[in-house]
């Protein structure tokens, strides 16, 4: 564990690039290989806005970067945060405890109140309105969004108190879990029920995807599933039954244009629709 630890310290840019790529890589190819949806589109000109968003990301990180690491620093150097103020403990549980609560500030909590708070649910729009949600979706986020992201990270790293180590594993595993929970693929249904109780499965996130409520404002995770099932907010629904996308934003045209995306935060907001039976 040590090892691994001191691996991310300082893990270059090169091999951090290579588990963006590769992973994209390995999920286009399974999603060709068992596809939940066999979307009538050209599968490249999907993925352009998405991965236009991606970079965009990755830009956006790559310059508030050093906040990160100062931050981490910091906490370290200062024994502050959650984690440190807990009893002494061996490194592996330290570093699934570290893990867990990054993932609950920074993409759970993070993710919960884009949804309950209108100008930020405007912005993450951006991320919903995909009519063919696949692995490329899932660094479909508009800039704004990035940056509000970010904030919950850099908050999480200051209230949990974990090294950079941690915080670039929690990162790297992030990112390979959102583009495994976006990937357009199949998988037995006993067997995504079974990753379910622990990680957030393609069924299980697919379903936060429908495209009305109750199901968009349910299964928020991003790695574990647990906060879900514990803040009550995890939904089931049958996979063949989910329609990509918003209700209240149907243009098909416009949410597979970069330019359209970018605008669309500035939209007025429209009150979605409740599906018949739910409340």
């Amino acid at each position: 564990m040590e090892t691994i630890i001191t691996y991310f310290e300082t893990i270059p840019a090169a091999h951090r690039s290579l588990i963006l790529v590769g992973g994209i890589t390995f999920f286009w190819l399974l999603e060709s290989a068992v596809p939940l949806f066999k979307f009538n589109y050209r599968k490249w000109r999907h993925a352009l806005p998405n991965l236009f968003f991606t970079l965009t990301t990755i830009l956006i990180n790559f310059v508030l970067a050093f906040l990160l690491l100062q931050t981490a620093d910091w906490t370290v150097a200062n024994q502050f945060g959650i984690i440190n103020w807990l009893p002494e403990m061996p490194l592996w549980l330290f570093v699934v405890l570290g893990v867990l609560l990054l993932d609950f500030i920074g993409a759970y909590l993070a993710h919960y109140i884009e949804h309950k708070v209108k100008p930020l649910w405007m912005i993450h729009l951006v991320h919903h309105t995909d009519h063919n949600v696949d692995t490329t979706t899932a660094n479909r986020h508009h800039p704004l969004e990035s940056v509000i992201r970010f904030t919950f990270t850099l908050a999480g790293v200051l209230l949990i108190g974990v090294p950079i180590g941690i915080v670039m594993l929690y990162q790297s595993f992030s990112l390979v879990a959102t583009q495994f929970s976006h990937a357009n693929i199949k998988l037995p249904k006993k067997v995504d029920e079974i990753i379910s109780y622990v990680l957030v499965s393609p069924d299980m996130h697919k379903v936060h995807h429908h495209y009305m409520l109750p199901y968009t404002d349910s299964n928020y995770g991003n790695i574990f599933s647990i906060w879900d099932r514990i803040f009550g907010t995890y939904l089931k629904f049958d996979r063949e039954s989910i329609v990509y996308g918003v209700d209240t934003f149907p243009d098909k045209v416009e949410n597979a244009s970069i330019k359209g995306l970018l605008k669309q935060p500035f939209h007025k907001y429209k009150k979605p629709t409740v599906m018949v039976g739910d409340k």
